[in-house]
């Protein structure tokens, strides 16, 4: 059976699932997404994506068309007809159809849309050896610009970071704030160890507040792993034991090599593949 994707309350095939070209989230961007793990059939951190996605639209004084329950409820079904019980799922809400202009007023009514399919963002061999990433020139777009906490369906800033890294031959750039401190990666929170001490740069920096990032804090909590949020520059990252990446999608993965240096002795480090592991066990446990 082809692969079904609901809109608006209804299921289309992959093939003839369509929005309208007037639709804003097309147009302009105008719209705020997430991107969603199911693991065993149970959506991962449900209640965390929803307060995000709500936020995020709330930060954009979209009122999105149905509830938190209706979207959820939403998506368990999309995941039972599509017979999935490992899956990704881009979950979106868009200013719906309006007019070419700006005026979001115009907008007859939000639409939401929820895709669930696999995903394999980098390769099984990376998780094991690690990956390079370059720094960008391409900096993340100020607060007071637009949120980087709210996750919207603009993300020309971060693609033209990512054709930097595609040009340089890696998979990931890492993203500088307009005080040259750094922020995150084209797509995942980054994370850092020194003489044991994780550090992630805090919100104040222009970051996105990833979920999966979150689970990660709160598992250095249980580990007994100290763990800090604060402001960090290219410098701390190039003198790190280890580096590593998270994300919905992603997962935990690590990094060893930025800007051509190695990171500690250019291998994955004992506290990341501790984390690594325990965020395994925690997904697999619930």
């Amino acid at each position: 059976m082809a692969l079904q994707v609901w809109i608006d309350g209804t299921f289309y095939d992959k093939e003839h699932a369509k929005i309208s070209v007037y639709d804003h989230g097309l147009l302009y961007g105008d719209g705020v997404f997430e991107g969603i793990r199911v693991y065993n059939g149970r959506i991962f951190e449900c209640d965390a994506h929803m307060r995000r996605l709500f936020d995020s639209a709330r930060g954009i004084r979209l009122t999105p068309s149905l509830s938190k329950e209706q979207i959820k409820a939403a998506m368990e079904e999309t995941i039972r007809v599509n017979h999935f019980r490992d899956c990704y799922i881009r979950l979106l809400i868009t200013r719906g159809i309006g007019c070419l202009g700006l005026n979001p007023n115009k907008c007859a009514q939000p639409s939401v849309i929820v895709i669930a399919d696999t995903i394999e963002l980098y390769p099984p061999e990376m998780y094991e050896r690690g990956m390079s990433i370059i720094t960008a020139s391409v900096i993340r777009t100020h607060p007071n610009a637009l949120s980087p906490r709210i996750k919207s369906m603009n993300y020309l800033n971060n693609i033209l970071a990512k054709i930097e890294a595609v040009d340089a031959g890696v998979p990931e750039a890492l993203m500088l704030n307009g005080e040259g401190n750094v922020a995150e990666c084209t797509g995942d929170n980054i994370f850092m160890v020194r003489d044991g001490l994780v550090q992630t740069p805090a919100t104040s920096d222009g970051i996105l507040e990833g979920i999966t990032r979150k689970v990660i804090i709160e598992l250095c909590r249980r580990l007994a792993i100290p763990c800090v949020e604060r402001s960090l520059q290219r410098h701390d990252f190039y003198v790190a034991d280890e580096c590593f990446l998270t994300g919905s999608a992603a997962e935990v993965v690590p990094v060893t090599r930025i800007d051509g240096r190695a990171i500690g002795n250019g291998h994955p480090g004992p506290v990341t593949r501790k984390l690594s592991e325990a965020f395994h066990r925690h997904v697999r446990e619930g």
